[in-house]
């Protein structure tokens, strides 16, 4: 039966695919003060503010299905290249982010200003990831 979509409250996890999780784990830590609260040597789940749950996979571990906990399994999954997440950020810290990278050595690669008034700076992390924090503005409904 077609219809109403069952109500989704937000997302709660996304996951990256790195060469080595103990240098992105470090630098997840040190950029966004991310806590690791599990990491094995298939992957490393950070805890992100707001209740959201950053994964960061070895390249190759998830070409075959995981066992989980319950005897079912996860199913393989992959991304190749440079991705892109986007992090929200409160609107008058854009200038402490500028600073931040600055100093922790990491290149500002473009900074956009949006026409609901939000703006976004975007670097890299050591795997070549686009990464964007952004300020409120940058979609309708954020």
């Amino acid at each position: 039966m077609k219809g109403i979509a069952p109500r989704v409250s937000q997302i709660l996890e996304t996951s990256l695919y790195v060469a080595d999780l103990e240098r992105s784990q470090t630098f997840y830590g040190r950029v966004f003060g991310f806590t690791a609260f599990m990491m094995d040597d298939r992957m490393c789940a950070m805890e992100v503010p707001g209740e959201q749950v950053l994964l960061l996979f070895r390249h190759g571990a998830t070409d075959q299905p995981a066992p989980g906990p319950d005897g079912g399994f996860i199913p393989p999954h992959h991304g190749h290249g440079a991705l892109h997440l986007a992090f929200a950020i409160p609107y008058g810290e854009l200038a402490t982010w500028q600073d931040h990278l600055a100093a922790e050595g990491i290149g500002v690669e473009s900074r956009l200003g949006w026409p609901h008034g939000g703006t976004s700076l975007y670097f890299r992390d050591p795997d070549g990831h686009s990464l964007e924090v952004a300020t409120p503005g940058l979609w309708p409904n954020r």
